[in-house]
């Protein structure tokens, strides 16, 4: 009996350490967005919810779902105010993956990507 708690406490620890969510927000992102629209428009995110790519909604790596952040366009100054709710990008040295919204708010719809500051507003769940 001992020998089955003390593997399910190894199995346990081993999958929490490999997770990559983060336990808390860093206060500022830097790096490349880019955007994502029509092709997944309704399809399933990472969070459960339905994409819309007409509504202000971001995909990061490990942040929490319903991180709040402010992304600005370091191009143009353009600020937009998006919710995470997706898992991505997987593209190296981008950050963030936009809605077409987002995108079209901080005018980076003919570039596709674009260098950004994310500004953590509230940490998610």
């Amino acid at each position: 009996m001992k020998i089955i708690f003390l593997l399910a406490v190894a199995i346990s620890t081993f999958a929490c350490s490999t997770k990559k969510t983060a336990t808390h927000c860093p206060e500022v992102i830097r790096g490349y967005a880019s955007y994502y629209g029509k092709n997944f428009h309704g399809k399933k995110t990472a969070s459960g919810e339905k994409y819309s790519m007409y509504r202000l909604s971001a995909a990061h790596r490990f942040l929490p779902f319903g991180t709040v952040l402010i992304v600005e366009n370091l191009k143009n100054g353009k600020k937009v105010r998006v919710v995470v709710n997706d898992r991505g990008p997987f593209v190296k040295g981008r950050v963030l993956d936009l809605s077409y919204k987002a995108a079209r708010k901080l005018g980076m719809l003919r570039d596709g990507v674009v260098p950004v500051k994310a500004v953590v507003v509230r940490c998610g769940r």
